[in-house]
């Protein structure tokens, strides 16, 4: 690549299954100038997530032969547009391409948080910590001293939710994953109480023994197994917040059937409620009221894996699906 060729990744087929790199393309052209009103942003990091792959089999979402969409940050580097100067740091939904033309209203400026570094503007900062954020505070609303299960714990959204909830007063602290690698992460360096692999057995046999107490509040991004175990250890007016559904990104057939202790709900008086984090838009400011401070005292690491390259988002994405890492997958573009 050289600095005036432009790289997309298009999606060419959907998916049966697991994605494989075969589902892609690398496409160059040259990096275009900028039409009035817009600018061109090099983009520097980007972010891959879990529910990129619920999108390649939706057509409103992305059109097959078409650059995709995600959440990345980049450095103005030509303008046209009022406000957005060259060297202005900025975050965008233009990703999976080296370059993007953004209009002033497609892009966030990144603040200017001395000690903070710019992974956390896509990782603890960005949307997943806001999903994590919001989950707690608005939709599970969690108090001092209760007691949370998380799913998918090790991920991006996991990780960030773990850290808030001990920051927020959780009592105690309750992760699955997918490894012994990660549970050992979860319970060594995240501050979960207690973490199991979910391969281990029964969901919820296993959730009952990490939790024998019980729960009062659940942040769910997996569905399936995970959802009916959750509903099975809440207490009484115990909350679940539903941001995701991995059991089901890469079903085959039809998706897991409903929890069959759905009715359990109405019982023990349990509030179920799904969410996009994009409706919350107005959260902003406040997740980052609560972190900065965190971030810049050490009380909040970054758990994060990057992949140096944009040549290998691609594999990045894959490896994420396929549990490789560790916190929020970035990719970064070498020297960024």
């Amino acid at each position: 690549m050289t600095n005036d060729t432009m790289i997309t990744v298009q999606q060419t087929a959907r998916p049966v299954g697991f994605p494989t790199p075969a589902h892609f393309a690398f496409v160059e052209a040259p990096v275009p100038g900028p039409a009035p009103g817009t600018a061109l942003v090099e983009n520097l990091l980007w972010s891959v997530d879990p529910y990129h792959r619920e999108a390649m089999d939706d057509d409103s979402l992305w059109t097959l032969n078409a650059p995709m969409e995600g959440r990345t940050l980049g450095r103005v580097v030509e303008s046209r547009a009022p406000g957005l100067s060259p060297g202005d740091l900025v975050r965008h939904r233009r990703g999976w391409r080296t370059h993007s033309l953004v209009r002033p209203d497609e892009v966030r400026p990144v603040p200017g948080f001395d000690g903070v570094p710019l992974a956390a503007h896509l990782s603890v900062l960005g949307g997943t910590g806001l999903s994590a954020y919001v989950g707690l505070t608005r939709i599970a609303r969690l108090q001092p001293g209760e007691d949370l299960f998380v799913s998918a714990a090790a991920g991006g959204v996991g990780t960030a939710a773990g850290r808030f909830a001990r920051l927020l007063g959780a009592g105690r602290l309750v992760g699955s994953a997918g490894s012994a690698r990660k549970v050992a992460h979860l319970t060594e360096r995240v501050g979960f109480d207690a973490a199991f692999d979910y391969h281990d057995g029964p969901v919820t046999e296993l959730l009952a023994e990490a939790a024998p107490d019980g729960l009062d509040a659940v942040l769910d991004g997996v569905g399936g197994d995970h959802l009916e175990a959750s509903i099975a250890a809440l207490r009484e007016h115990g909350r679940i917040a539903w941001v995701g559904a991995v059991a089901q990104y890469h079903a085959l057939s039809a998706p897991p059937a409903a929890p069959r202790n759905l009715f359990d709900l109405v019982g023990k008086s349990i509030r179920l409620e799904g969410f996009l984090v994009s409706d919350h838009g107005d959260a902003q400011q406040e997740l980052y009221d609560f972190a900065v401070p965190h971030l810049r005292s050490g009380r909040l690491p970054l758990d994060v894996t990057v992949v140096e390259g944009f040549e290998h988002i691609v594999a990045a994405f894959l490896g994420m699906l396929r549990g490789e890492n560790t916190g929020k997958m970035l990719v970064s573009r070498p020297g960024g």
